[in-house]
């Protein structure tokens, strides 16, 4: 099975406050779903190319939380967690995200929003994550995060291509 390509997601900023990602998969929704929330399957791809993931928790249920640690090359350690508000396998999965790495992580925390939708055995994922203002929008734009997860979903492609 081939792959959408390197890179292909698209970052916009409809509003203010939001980053709206989308990208195509060259696998089914439910293979992409899989990969993207079985601890196992993260840990190969959520790092991309930047460390290793030490830390993969998932406990995927409605008010269940989620926590994933990466040794960075270079020693250092990223960490996000979250809790799951809204879970429709295969098609939708609603999460805060926060960065451990800031104070007060939890008050600066996203709402993301993950939807796929399936055709001819293809993936389209739109990902809204949505910041409680601008500020905080654009401080994780300005992060870097968009080469850090061009790559990340280049590797969940991968690892969702290849499951059965």
């Amino acid at each position: 099975m081939t792959t959408t390509g390197k890179g292909t997601a698209k970052v916009t900023l409809p509003a203010d406050n939001q980053i709206l990602i989308t990208r195509e998969f060259n696998a089914p929704a439910r293979l992409v779903w899989r990969a993207y929330t079985t601890p196992e399957l993260i840990k190969r791809w959520w790092s991309g190319d930047h460390g290793t993931v030490t830390i993969a928790e998932v406990d995927l249920r409605v008010g269940g939380a989620w926590r994933y640690v990466m040794e960075a090359q270079g020693g250092f350690e990223v960490a996000f967690h979250g809790v799951y508000h809204e879970i429709q396998e295969p098609e939708r999965l609603v999460n805060t995200e926060a960065y451990e790495g800031i104070p007060d992580p939890d008050e600066h925390a996203a709402l993301v929003t993950t939807t796929l939708i399936e055709k001819d055995g293809r993936t389209f994922m739109e990902m809204l994550v949505e910041h409680r203002d601008q500020a905080d929008r654009d401080a994780h734009v300005n992060s870097g995060m968009e080469a850090g997860m061009q790559v990340s979903l280049d590797h969940l492609e991968l690892v969702a291509a290849a499951l059965t």
